[in-house]
């Protein structure tokens, strides 16, 4: 089969063309050409210009196009001179066209345009003389015009003429090429679409094409007297129309259908050779939708397809020549298709959608796709739904085909979409969040900040959608070969990373040979819905509320470079939208307690972590939640390269909800130039429910439990041992009363104060009935109970009182106390499979594993923890091949622990239930229990709770959440000598065996009110042997992280760059409600 083009346009006029036999797209060779529309016909194509001008590309062929001029010299006898050019009055001009009426001397042609050049000068015809030329020249003799002339010259022979010509030959072939202007015709108004078509209506081997255009005003015009010689046409007249026209369709045949302004269709009548222009319109109903009506409309041969204002598409039943306006509609499905085109012989079609990655093209052919079931009794131009089924996600077509071939059947795929024709080529990013005063109305709403809001009509989810969940995944290899990206090879070397963004795309003159495979159109990127479902969205803007969503994710593979988009789409002010995430962009996918919802999840990016405000979406059920987060971070993983057990090096961090992330560090995480910055660090979920985690680089993973069991992570190496995992946490509500003088004290509060059950600070009601397990895979072991163990002291019923809300309670009533309360307590149990063996008998409250490199040897690993009593142990026989250790060795203290740590060189330090710091001595690999204990004093007015040792350095947390450093470690004291303050609102630190550090805030500057969760991640920069204290912060993922672990990092940066250059630092962690640092600051 002939080579044959699909011609595209992107959003910049670009034209570009794919052929058949080539197979990889092209840009045209004109890089000034900018084009609006294309279509294309039978060897032909058309354009509208930016500039407003048509265009013509017509196919180069080996027979050239020529077209003869010709005039006639035209003579008259007189008895003095014989025959010459002074002719009668009422002659004839003495040069003119065959009948006489128009003069045309040589001069007065010219070339129509500079497609076409001259082949040669002018010369006589001999063979109308059908004579010798030195006999004749040329010349017929008549008795008077216009007689018959001959030949022959005669007695009575007065007039003669003779037929001069000149050949012209088209020679912009497979270029584009401006049609000229009609003169002295006024042209039509600038054309805002056009379409050719007719080609098959003349079985003569000359066919010629009618183009039909549309104008800006929605006036409708048809260009005449396009011919074989004279492939430009000859003058644009107007076809007077009902409406005004925004897009019209020809067909090969005598179809034309059109698209008015308001959405209705209009079908013309009457169209044949002898009248190309047709006799009269037809209003068509549009598709049944809500609102909009059609938007896009593409005719062939006996098909006609629609595209309604929800972007569904549409297939209109029984059209052919005898009935042209069809009998019916009949849904085809799909999602946010932008347009439609018909290929030659109806054998296929072309769907472009709206997406917010490099367009993608949806091919339904009749010769290309194959479906695994079988089609029976397919009408000629049928279409097969499995809606009835209850499936939404497969849609069986058949393409209309010549009657010697055989309809295939087709499942197209669901919704990709192009975000907008965007005026600019830079990556979509997340926009800064700015105050907006939203509009008054019910239900006010600010223009949103988070992600990429597009206003799109987007369609929601079909009915059902739940139901099919996954079921893209069962889908094999033979339905998933329908949409192809139409991206360009990076050969093509036209500068844009991303591939054009389409506009327009026409493929009416793509031939497809059914017989063989559709190699040409190979695809480079394929694109499948991997699932789709319905969830609520926390809309992140006033006013704040739950709002019902549909998701779905797309997962594409471009260039052998697999991504993945998340959608979520929404309605706002009747206004359907949608928000994309981009796989390749998620840091962190992690379980969140939200208010009114117990399966909700966060969608962390680097651009959300940054404005505090990550995507949080609520599933329906737990399963469907843990589905979700499944299936979302495989498809990260996948997308970052990244398989197998978490690295030795590997950071760990606890959420507040206990689930245990895992991020795989790089040279630059701890580089003093280019830095990673935190909020693009990649956090994946590690099976496990604990309350923190410790590591070193070799191996060593301790973590506890909220019920104080000790577990070791059984997943390093190569194989990755599961076991029952079991966790248990204590719940509590709180019984409050007020005194009055009739009865004493009773749940009749006051309307200020708090609910008679709430939560601590009274501002959340919690009773018996409404209160549960922090999600369904937690149960109840116990039943409610009164807490006498209440910190504070209560008196025998487990009272506190007070003298009114919030004041400090105690346990004696006084008669001042006018509120009292008391706790309710309750235990719940977790039991799942994780890679994490239970180390018993102890129940732990802090646990310490010692940090050294990578290139470290050990024979034994230093384990220090502490019991729930407060008891200092030693764990013995700790090894990369054993991290469980074989027992636990007593390590005596004249009081109860609370925090313990060990450091580079053995350093061990503690911090007592009485807030005194202690520093063992003689700590050693041969003498890991050490000899004594040597007292530190704590900062001036202040009680330590948590510290971490480093290489050389020790940080700690005071009980205000202020965060020290300890001056003054050398080798032969290493006790240091003072603390100093260096910033406030940190919860957690972790100090690694580089002396890195990071910590858990408090508060993160730009974090907004209604994120009440607090516990955001945050490194240290600058940190170095000159600067041990470093610089600044940089703050990444949060809130409702409660722990983090650096300890097992010890990749060291690449030195090539000295000094911390780069960007300027991020500004400190700001004071309560922000951090401070009070190091001293460096100039910029």
């Amino acid at each position: 089969m002939s080579s044959s083009l699909l011609w595209a346009v992107d959003v910049y006029g670009k034209v570009y063309s794919l052929s058949t036999t080539r197979g990889r797209w092209e840009r045209d060779e004109d890089t000034l050409l900018e084009l609006k529309r294309v279509t294309a016909g039978q060897r032909c194509s058309w354009g509208i210009g930016c500039d407003h001008h048509v265009y013509l590309n017509i196919d180069p062929g080996e027979v050239p196009i020529r077209y003869r001029e010709e005039t006639y010299e035209n003579q008259r006898w007189n008895p003095v001179d014989g025959f010459t050019d002074v002719l009668l009055p009422t002659d004839r001009w003495a040069w003119s066209d065959l009948t006489g009426g128009t003069a045309q001397p040589l001069h007065s042609f010219l070339l129509p345009s500079n497609s076409w050049e001259w082949e040669g000068d002018w010369y006589v015809d001999q063979v109308c003389a059908g004579g010798d030329p030195v006999e004749t020249g040329g010349w017929e003799y008549a008795v008077d015009f216009p007689a018959n002339f001959s030949r022959e010259k005669k007695w009575n022979s007065c007039v003669c003429r003779r037929r001069w010509i000149r050949d012209r030959i088209y020679k912009a072939r497979g270029s584009w090429t401006k049609i000229p202007l009609d003169h002295p015709k006024q042209p039509p108004l600038p054309l805002s679409d056009v379409s050719c078509g007719g080609w098959e209506m003349s079985d003569q081997p000359g066919r010629y094409h009618f183009l039909w255009g549309v104008s800006q005003q929605g006036q409708v015009w048809f260009r005449s007297g396009i011919l074989p010689q004279v492939p430009e046409g000859q003058c644009w007249e107007q076809v007077e129309a009902p409406r005004e026209v925004a897009q019209i369709s020809a067909g090969p045949g005598d179809l034309l259908w059109a698209v008015l302004w308001d959405g209705q269709l209009l079908v013309r009548t009457g169209i044949c050779l002898d009248s190309p222009t047709g006799s009269s319109w037809v209003v068509v109903d549009s598709p049944p939708v809500n609102e909009g009506g059609t938007i896009h409309v593409a005719v062939g041969v006996s098909v006609v397809w629609a595209v309604t204002k929800d972007y569904k598409v549409w297939f209109r039943r029984g059209v052919n020549s005898h009935n042209p306006c069809g009998s019916g509609w009949i849904s085809i499905g799909g999602e946010m298709m932008m347009m439609v085109d018909v290929g030659l012989n109806d054998q296929w079609c072309i769907y472009t959608h709206m997406s917010v990655t490099p367009p993608l093209l949806s091919l339904l052919s009749s010769a290309g796709c194959e479906f695994g079931g079988q089609v029976t009794n397919a009408s000629h131009g049928s279409v097969l739904t499995c809606e009835d089924s209850g499936d939404t996600e497969l849609l069986l077509t058949t393409i209309p085909a010549r009657p010697q071939d055989t309809p295939k059947a087709f499942i197209p795929t669901s919704d990709s979409f192009i975000s907008s024709l965007v005026a600019d080529r830079e990556p979509l990013r997340t926009p800064t969040p700015s105050p907006k005063k939203p509009p008054q109305g019910k239900d006010s709403e600010a223009t949103p900040a988070p992600m990429c809001n597009v206003d799109l009509d987007t369609a929601q989810s079909p009915q059902g959608e739940a139901s099919s969940l996954g079921r893209a995944r069962d889908v094999g290899p033979p339905t998933s070969v329908a949409t192809y990206p139409l991206g360009l090879e990076p050969s093509l070397g036209l500068g844009e990373e991303d591939g054009p963004v389409w506009a327009w795309i026409s493929g009416g003159g793509c031939d497809v040979d059914h017989t063989a495979q559709m190699t040409w159109l190979r695809p480079a990127g394929t694109s499948v819905w991997v699932r789709k479902g319905s969830m609520r969205w926390w809309r992140d803007w006033k006013p704040y509320r739950w709002v019902d969503v549909g998701v779905a994710l797309e997962q594409s593979t471009v260039n052998g470079k697999r991504d993945a988009i998340f959608f979520i789409y929404f309605t706002q002010y009747d206004e359907k939208k949608y928000l994309h995430v981009f796989i390749s962009d998620v840091t962190v996918l992690v379980p969140v307690l939200k208010e009114n919802s117990h399966h909700a999840f966060a969608v962390y990016t680097s651009d959300s972590t940054k404005q505090r405000w990550p995507l949080i979406l609520a599933a329906q059920t737990e399963k469907d939640m843990a589905d979700w987060l499944s299936l979302l971070a495989g498809c990260c993983c996948e997308a970052r390269g990244i398989r197998g057990t978490p690295s030795r090096q590997a950071l760990w961090s606890v959420t507040s909800k206990g689930d245990v992330m895992v991020h795989e560090p790089s040279p630059c995480l701890e580089a003093p130039a280019h830095t990673l910055p935190c909020d693009m660090m990649f956090w994946l979920q590690v099976p496990g429910h604990l309350r923190c985690v410790e590591s070193n680089s070799l191996g060593v993973v301790w973590g506890i439990g909220y019920d104080g069991t000790a577990w070791v992570y059984s997943g390093s190496g190569n194989r990755c041992i599961l076991h029952t995992q079991t966790d248990g946490r204590t719940v509590y509500i709180y019984e409050n009363q007020r005194w009055n003088p009739v009865t004493g004290y009773t749940d009749k509060l006051l309307p200020t104060d708090r609910f008679p059950w709430s939560d601590d600070n009274g501002f959340t009601e919690c009773t018996k009935s409404t209160t549960h397990p922090p999600s369904p895979q937690w149960s109840w072991v116990t039943e409610w109970a009164v807490d006498l163990a209440f910190s504070g002291g209560t008196d025998r019923e487990g009272w506190q009182y007070a003298a009114d809300f919030p004041v400090t309670f105690h346990g004696n009533k006084s008669l001042k106390d006018f509120v009292r309360r008391r706790r309710w307590v309750r235990k719940c149990k977790i039991t799942l499979t994780a890679p994490w063996q239970e180390v018993p008998p102890i129940p732990l409250s802090d646990i310490t594993v010692l940090p050294c490199l990578a290139q470290s040897s050990m024979e034994q690993v230093s384990v220090w923890g502490l019991s729930d009593k407060g008891d200092v142990l030693c764990r013995l026989g700790v090894t990369p091949q054993n991290p469980a250790g074989s027992s636990w060795l007593h390590v005596g203290t004249d009081q109860p622990f609370k925090s313990i740590s060990i450091g580079g060189g053995h350093q061990v330090w503690a911090i007592a239930r009485d807030r005194a710091v202690f520093y063992r001595g003689s700590v050693s690999a041969r003498n890991p229990a050490g000899e004594c204990w040597y007292h530190i004093p704590s900062p001036p007015k202040q009680s330590l709770r948590q510290l971490s040792v480093g290489r050389t350095s020790v940080y700690a947390v005071d009980e205000n959440s202020n965060l020290w450093y300890r001056q003054g470690l050398t080798p032969s004291y290493p006790q240091g000598s003072a603390w100093e303050l260096l910033s406030n609102n940190v919860t957690k630190v972790s100090v690694g065996p580089l002396d890195q550090v990071w910590v858990i805030a408090d508060w993160v500057p730009g974090c907004p009110s209604e994120l009440s969760v607090p516990g955001a991640v945050c490194h240290r920069l600058g940190v170095g042997p000159m600067q041990p204290k470093g610089q600044s912060w940089d703050y990444g993922i949060g809130g409702g992280w409660q722990h983090i672990s650096v300890r097992g990092n010890s990749t060291e940066a690449l030195r090539a760059t000295p000094a911390l250059t780069g960007s300027t630092p991020r500004s400190p962690l700001p004071a309560r409600p922000v951090l401070t640092d009070t190091t001293p600051r460096s100039p910029p």
